[in-house]
């Protein structure tokens, strides 16, 4: 009996000090792989710019020359203004042959000056510094329409216009001043930019503008100017309104400032995969851009 309880307790201390040593081992946890963040519109514009900044120059002059032939062609379209490939490349392309036909200068006259009003705020957003004043906004109108003098000169309407397109509300001319000013002066106030994105900033503005319809023509084209401007300053890509939401952009003016919003969003958000797909393709089987 003595025998077994003293093999019984040996079995016992053994197991306890097994036991014990399990006990002693660390225990290791492994890693929790958390939810990868997607990149933000501001990160991938970031590294598109940077995909960009390594392509070969002709790549990067048709990629370019192309980006503004769609930007004016789409932009245009929503006007009801809608140019043809050939219009287009002879206006933009320095390599296509000279327009003789005179029927043809007058429209590529139109689409050069678009062209220079997209440099204008390509150009201007890079100065930070600077404020987005009246001034500038009369300044996009003027490249467009050099004609009507200089900054100090040129006349906002003075009557209804009656658009063929635009079916909103305007505002009653002797109001056109004083609203402009209430929306550069909305634009530049800090309590703006602290409690609203920049997408949101950019497609109220655009579309307050337009509900003003401050000048007797082009005043969507200004005012869509003036939204990129403020969406490529804060690190943005431009946001061209495809010519088939034509509809709805116009829809979206007659009722709420989210639906522009929304319409903007998904603009960037086409520009950016439209660009992405097109460096993947170029990166991968030296893809060119088609001249």
């Amino acid at each position: 009996m003595a025998a077994k309880a003293s093999a019984k307790s040996s079995t016992k201390e053994s197991v306890s000090a097994s036991t014990a040593k399990k006990s002693k081992r660390k225990v290791v946890a492994l890693p929790i792989e958390l939810p990868t963040k997607p990149p933000t519109m501001e990160e991938r514009y970031a590294l598109i710019e940077e995909r960009l900044a390594k392509a070969d120059p002709e790549f990067l002059r048709l990629y370019r020359e192309n980006l503004d032939m769609s930007w004016i062609y789409h932009d245009s379209a929503l006007e009801g203004s809608v140019y043809t490939s050939q219009e287009l490349k002879a206006a933009v392309d320095p390599m296509a042959p000279v327009a003789t036909d005179s029927t043809i200068q007058p429209v590529c006259d139109q689409i050069r000056r678009h062209r220079e009003a997209l440099e204008y705020v390509r150009d201007f957003a890079t100065k930070k510094r600077l404020p987005v004043t009246i001034d500038v906004l009369k300044k996009i109108y003027l490249v467009l329409h050099p004609e009507e003098g200089d900054i100090k000169t040129v006349k906002y309407r003075k009557d209804i216009p009656q658009h063929r397109l635009y079916f909103h509300e305007y505002a009653p001319p002797d109001k056109v001043t004083y609203k402009v000013r209430q929306v550069i002066d909305w634009l530049n106030d800090p309590e703006t930019r602290r409690t609203r994105s920049t997408i949101r900033i950019a497609a109220r503005a655009h579309y307050d503008l337009l509900r003003i319809f401050p000048f007797a023509t082009d005043s969507g084209t200004v005012a869509r100017l003036l939204m990129n401007l403020l969406l490529m300053r804060n690190g943005l890509p431009q946001a061209i309104v495809h010519s088939t939401e034509r509809q709805r952009y116009y829809e979206a003016l007659k009722g709420s400032s989210a639906v522009m919003t929304q319409i903007v969003h998904e603009s960037i958000e086409n520009n950016l995969a439209s660009v992405e797909k097109l460096l993947d393709a170029y990166e991968s089987k030296g893809y060119t851009v088609k001249g």
